[in-house]
């Protein structure tokens, strides 16, 4: 006698390749940009004003060169009050993050987020042939996968 399935007919299931699931396919294009002659004053109001937490710093050709936050806000007027200086004088170029890690657009979005995890950053820049193109937030990567909740997150 044979073994029989009790599982019923199976349902033609979605191919993972019809389900777009790379990071360029959730990042946000539209950004809210910095410059390196800005002042910490500046960005304090556009973060308030936006609701944002922090952003990228691009040059006249719009090349990434830095990200600011609300940390490096919080930082500088800690040591401005710390040591009695004006707040006014002092510009992004000189507060904000350098060194900043990028993420491929092409990549996976449940591999970003498994990057947001190990490396506990908030956004990461996506650059393509040297220009800024965008940026993947934590909240990206959450409003990506509700938009999937109804697919199989497998094959």
């Amino acid at each position: 006698m044979g073994i029989k399935s009790f599982q019923g007919a199976r349902k033609h299931q979605q191919m993972v390749e019809d389900i777009p699931l790379k990071v360029s396919d959730y990042m946000s294009t539209k950004l809210i940009t910095f410059g390196p002659e800005q002042s910490i004053e500046e960005v304090i109001d556009t973060l308030i004003n936006y609701r944002i937490s922090g952003g990228p710093v691009v040059n006249d050709k719009n090349e990434l060169i830095g990200m600011i936050s609300e940390g490096d806000c919080i930082k500088h007027i800690s040591e401005s009050r710390y040591y009695n200086m004006p707040m006014d004088r002092d510009r992004i170029e000189n507060r904000m993050v350098k060194n900043v890690e990028t993420i491929d657009g092409n990549m996976n979005i449940f591999d970003a987020a498994n990057k947001f995890l190990n490396e506990k950053r908030r956004r990461f820049p996506i650059v393509e042939q040297g220009k800024l193109v965008g940026q993947i937030s934590q909240k990206d990567i959450l409003k990506a996968t509700i938009k999937l909740k109804s697919q199989h997150w497998k094959k």
